[in-house]
Order: structure tokens, then sequence, then C-alpha cells
């Protein structure tokens, strides 16, 4: 359906022209880390009504929904700013996608997937360098989108060691190099070989729970606690939800809890357009707002997708953590 939509949306570029509010939402990344390089002045505007209304009647952008916060400290400046005392590396080298939002809006996840990630014995080689072309290919952007695909992926390819894994934290950017890399250059060896790459982070923690390289403390935050979890509708349909399930379980003591909650509504930019906020809520509170509100105040909330994190603060006032924030939580 993705796919069909990407195609169609084009198509109809070609006819018509590019809607400003496209383009807008395709250069989420520039987006992204210019409000990160300006903030905190960039994160006024989102919360002054007369430029919410303004910003509906240019892009139709609702104001009715909170607009993601821009982080000063974004993961790029915490990596090569932090002292981190060298260790070796049995493992090896990965690579890290160090997506548009966990980034620039979300980096406290991106540093637990990093820390713990070097616990297990990984050198972590941070891959911040462009977009995977994901946001551009939902709106349309059909060559903006491939020209950025193969961009990332020779990047990648160059600066990485052959066979070794390539993860992130953002489950439609990392599954965009797995998936529709390949579909939109199915003849380049390099984009085949990366996407042959992909792992999830919970993945390789699970590897290091086995054999001993990662434990997880009794007396932690979140050891005995009831976690409710919601997945992401892209991670679901390309991978599934069992790696995630299994390193929530491996909290001592938590109890997890999958509720079929469907899609949250948000679908990534969908849910900040204005003529799609109302269906957006209305797909939420069909199911995932309802499983969310009825679990006691010391649930912890868990969600896989940045976009299924705003939905569920939006529509029921609870935050929801990632889960890799949970499990470093517990170290």
């Amino acid at each position: 359906m993705a796919t069909l939509k990407a195609e169609t949306l084009a198509h109809h570029h070609d006819l018509h022209g590019v809607p400003v509010r496209s383009r807008v939402f395709a250069g989420a990344r520039t987006l992204n880390r210019l409000g990160s390089a300006t903030a905190p002045l960039s994160n006024l505007p989102g919360r002054i009504p007369l430029l919410r209304t303004l910003l509906d009647r240019a892009l139709g952008i609702t104001p009715h929904r909170p607009l993601p916060a821009f982080a000063r400290g974004n993961l790029v400046r915490w990596s090569r700013r932090r002292n981190r005392t060298v260790r070796p590396a049995p493992q090896g080298q990965l690579t890290f996608l160090a997506d548009s939002f966990t980034t620039y809006t979300e980096p406290d996840i991106g540093r637990a997937a990093v820390e713990l990630l070097e616990h297990c014995g990984w050198e972590v080689r941070l891959e911040s360098g462009g977009c995977c072309g994901r946001a551009a290919l939902s709106k349309g952007l059909a060559d903006v989108a491939k020209n950025q695909a193969r961009t990332l992926a020779h990047r990648i390819w160059a600066s990485s060691p052959p066979g070794s894994p390539v993860v992130g934290c953002e489950p439609s950017c990392l599954m965009t190099l797995r998936d529709e890399h390949l579909a939109m250059h199915p003849d380049d060896p390099v984009v085949k070989d990366l996407a042959g790459r992909v792992r999830q982070v919970e993945e390789l923690l699970l590897d290091a729970i086995a054999d001993g390289r990662l434990r997880l403390r009794a007396d932690s935050w979140p050891a005995g606690r009831r976690l409710l979890y919601h997945g992401h509708c892209h991670q679901k349909a390309e991978v599934g939800t069992e790696a995630t399930v299994a390193l929530l379980r491996s909290v001592p003591g938590a109890e997890v809890t999958e509720p079929d909650a469907g899609c949250c509504g948000m679908a990534g930019s969908f849910g900040y357009e204005s003529e799609h906020y109302e269906l957006s809520m209305t797909v939420g509170a069909d199911r995932l707002f309802p499983a969310v509100e009825a679990q006691p105040d010391d649930t912890v909330i868990v969600a896989t997708g940045t976009s299924c994190r705003q939905q569920i603060l939006h529509g029921t006032g609870r935050r929801a953590w990632h889960p890799l924030e949970v499990v470093r939580a517990a170290l």
C-alpha cells in the first residue's frame, strides 16, 4: 500500500507539480538539523497560537497537534563530545544509522542504543551523513528518494567493514534500507549487500544476553514492572515484533503485554496534516488509546516508532518510552 501511494503521488506530481508542504515534509532531515542548530529558539513557534494558525493556513499543518521539540544537544554532538573510555571491541564494528528523528529530536534514545551496544562489545560508528529517503518517498518525491538512498547506501558500504551489521532505532528508516532501497535500486550490488546486513538493535542485544555479555539488574527501575508495548507498523510488516518483545521480557520480573491495537493512526506526517488530523485521532481512539488508558499509572508504556510515541502522548497524555531506553535503565 505504501508503495502504491508513493508511485501514485509521484505521477500526480509529474502532472500537477509538487506542493510546498510535501517538499517541507520530504526535507525532514534538513528541517530537523536546522531546528537542532537553532534550538531552543526554533521551538518557540510551536508554542505560539498565532504562528500555528499561520502555519495551518500556509502549509496545512494542523495547530491541534504539538510539534516535536528540537534538541540542541543532538546525537551527533553528544557522540563528538563524550568522554568515552576506550575498550576492546571483541564483536567488531557496526554502523548505527543516526536517523533524522532519533538524532535531532529524541537523542536520548540514540544514546541508550550506543551505550548498550558498546557495553555488549561492539565498536559503534555513527552514520549521520544523509537521509535514507523514507520521508521523500512517502511524499511521492521518487527521484529525490532514489538519490538519497543510493548516496547513503554507498556511503555506509564504503566506510564499514564487509559484512558488518547496520542497525538503527527508528523502524521506518532502518527498514527502508532493507526493503525500499532494494526496490529503488534492484541492480545495485552495494544496495543489495547493505540490505542484507540490516539488523535490529534488539537482535544484537538478545545475542549478548544469551552469551552473558549483557546482564540486566533485578533492582532497576523497569524490573518487576508491567510493560505495555505497541509495535511500529513498518516494523510489524517487515520483521515483526518478536525480537523487541523478547528483549523487554528479558528485564527481570517484567510483565510484557502487546495489545492488538493495529495502527496508532499517526502514520508519519499524515497526522500533522490538517485535513487528516481528525481521522488520525479516530484511528488512535479505536484500539490504541483505550488500551493505554486502561493501564494503571505505574505501567510503563513502550513504543518503537517516533510517530507512535507522539500519538500516544497526544491522545492519552501518557509518555511512551523506546524499548532501548527501558533496557538501558536496567543496566
